[in-house]
């Protein structure tokens, strides 16, 4: 019964007068930013927020913004960290502390969230926001008279909010008081009769008590109204049920599961009312929908193996029963049920066998304190975070229709990102090209001196960058190459030097020759063994034609022992170890590479990765929202799941 009732207020946050800044470019990077927030661009707006904390880092409203944009790409925990920079910096600002608290609260942090609240109350006594907020989490805290009396003086305020007395009815409900909650919950259908959501509430308290006549009235309103809640259609499905009106209430299952798919419980019921009126073939479809939606609800195992005996299945019956009797071992029907499927299997000693172990067990049955003597519902076991990844990897080749996608914008990295489905990957190796692509998010600097200086003494056909995204070419710009290869052979020919032969070795690798771009390579760094991103390059081609590792990470090592700051080969390197299933080692690289580039996007992204597939969830998930912040926006998405 307990949902978020309340509407996201953070959107009236972002209207606050901007802070007074002396210089006008970072008051226009606010305003833009503030701009991209209130238009849900909330990757691009970090961004802004990013560049006027690192211009002036001592100002405490970017942090708030950046924490509000993060707040709805679900990434709570990096939104706690900023509000926690802004009150630092300015702890009498109350909407620092609500937005705090609304992170605390989606983590479902009570007491943190609670202390929040009151804090902001404490700075603006009469925010109805605040207190409506308060009041949530005060009851989720079961502090239910603290919650009523938040309540109640908004109320004396408002005598004829409908809302109001919609959440004194809930808290009144949460207090077991339902004639309280059905007096509440009749004001808010007056003050608000076109709102299907106060005559469903006040419809299911009424069934609470029994008073299914006026349970039926409220509850048909609310679909009259247009109720889009299952809940509606399945509680008028179960009077229905009681009246006999068997009709009826298949109707009303139908429709819950129409509105709610993806909701095993709807399934449950109508395979219940199926199996009743004998409709096993489909009650049988509809326990198989609500098992496979969520396979721990042991309960309908046992009614789908009640149904495989009627209708016969009696090696699909006892794969049901086996698994509910290593579960519950004390739950007797099982054995009995499992004894009459191997009987009509004509597996008499499979039958004995069952019976004589509910006969033991029924013999112990008085000592036997605290077991399974009834089934439980189902408990869902550890998560095996291993065991996550390779499931993505697998839902990752079909459409996940069990996650909202965000299809509202063109831009996928436009609005909440975080429901768009990404691959649990990591970010590929950062590598040198001639061709680089774009990205106006990420804020990763793909720079290091030696290629710097290299460009400028115009050694190459063209200037090299760092990318992590190869750019496909066309077979007109492939030919291109194929063509400089062979003029560069020419010049090798007649006075060999290192530039050309890493020149054509470059030509070689972007045509996806990576033996030979490892030969020409090779012979540069004979020539020339003091240039870093040689030993680089041809890491990143060994690795590419999955030569032997142990060279790819000796070029690694080359490159970081000639340039401690080059910051890609720690990177590239901890991809390799992670590759090679040494993930403490690439953890380790990971963390090197980023001491040397503090906003290596990639490096975090990947070892947040790292960290939840070693079950480090925690650190894991610091990362993932670092990485999220320094513009790699698929990590909202990973976030959400693993959070």
């Amino acid at each position: 019964m307990r949902k978020v009732r309340h509407l996201i207020f953070l959107l009236g946050l972002i209207l606050l007068p901007a802070v007074s800044s002396a210089q006008m470019n970072t008051e226009r990077l606010t305003a833009i930013g503030r701009n991209a927030l209130y238009f849900e661009d909330y990757v691009l707006s970090i961004q802004y927020f990013n560049q006027v904390i690192k211009l002036k880092p001592y100002l405490p409203e970017p942090y708030q913004l950046r924490a509000i944009a993060k707040l709805q790409l679900s990434d709570y925990a990096g939104a706690i960290e900023d509000c926690n920079q802004a009150i630092e910096l300015n702890p009498f600002q109350p909407q620092f502390y609500y937005t705090r608290g609304y992170a605390y609260r989606a983590l479902e942090q009570w007491d943190e969230a609670q202390q929040d609240f009151t804090k902001a109350l404490q700075l603006s006594p009469e925010n109805k926001t605040y207190l409506l907020l308060r009041a949530d989490v005060l009851a989720r805290l079961n502090r239910l008279d603290d919650a009523l009396k938040d309540i109640n003086y908004l109320l004396a305020r408002e005598p004829k909010n409908a809302s109001l007395y919609f959440e004194r009815g809930v808290i009144s409900l949460e207090k077991q008081d339902t004639l309280a909650a059905i007096e509440a919950f009749k004001n808010a259908t007056v003050y608000d009769s076109q709102n299907p959501a106060n005559f469903s509430a006040l419809g299911m308290t009424y069934l609470l008590t029994n008073k299914e006549e006026e349970a039926f009235q409220e509850i048909s309103t609310a679909i009259n109204l247009g109720s889009r809640w299952a809940g509606d259609y399945t509680n008028r499905g179960i009077i229905y049920y009681h009246k006999h009106n068997y009709h009826g209430a298949l109707n009303d299952y139908d429709r819950a599961v129409a509105i709610a798919p993806k909701d095993p419980q709807t399934y449950y019921n109508r395979a219940m009312l199926r199996a009743e009126v004998g409709d096993y073939n489909r009650a049988l479809d509809d326990y198989n929908q609500a098992i496979e939606l969520n396979p721990t609800l042991t309960e309908m195992r046992y009614q789908r193996a009640l149904v495989l005996l009627q209708l016969g299945q009696w090696n699909d019956a006892l794969v049901d029963l086996k698994a509910l009797i290593d579960r519950f071992p004390y739950f007797l029907p099982s054995y009995y049920l499992a004894a009459q499927a191997e009987t009509a299997l004509g597996h008499s000693k499979e039958a004995f066998r069952y019976r004589w172990d509910a006969s033991q067990l029924e013999n112990k049955k008085d000592s036997l304190i605290g077991t399974d003597v009834m089934i439980a519902k189902g408990r869902p076991a550890k998560r095996d975070n291993r065991k996550e990844f390779s499931t993505a990897l697998a839902q990752n080749n079909a459409e996940n229709d069990s996650q909202e996608q965000n299809t509202k914008y063109a831009s996928e990295t436009r609005g909440a990102v975080q429901h768009n489905n990404v691959r649990l990957i990591n970010e590929p190796d950062i590598t040198l090209s001639y061709y680089t692509n774009s990205n106006t998010v990420r804020r990763t600097n793909y720079y290091h001196a030696s290629v710097d200086q290299y460009n400028t003494r115009h050694l190459l056909p063209a200037p090299i960058y760092f990318v992590t995204q190869n750019v496909t070419l066309t077979p007109e710009i492939i030919n291109q190459h194929f063509l400089r290869i062979a003029e560069l052979s020419q010049y090798i020919e007649k006075a060999p030097t290192a530039p050309l032969y890493f020149a054509r070795a470059m030509e070689f690798a972007l045509v996806q020759d990576y033996s030979s771009a490892i030969e020409d390579a090779t012979q540069a760094i004979r020539i020339d063994d003091t240039t870093p991103f040689f030993y680089f390059c041809r890491a990143n081609w060994r690795v590419m034609t999955n030569n032997d590792y142990r060279l790819a990470l000796f070029d690694y090592n080359k490159t970081i022992d000639m340039a401690p700051d080059f910051s890609f080969a720690y990177y590239n390197k901890a991809n390799l170890l992670c590759a090679l299933k040494q993930y403490n080692d690439a953890i380790e690289f990971y963390s090197l590479a980023i001491e040397q580039d503090h906003d290596l996007a990639e490096a975090y992204f990947n070892r947040g990765l790292t960290y939840i597939y070693t079950d480090s969830t925690d650190l894991g998930i610091a990362d993932l929202s670092k990485a999220g912040e320094l513009g790699i926006y698929q990590a909202y998405n990973i976030l959400t799941r693993f959070r």
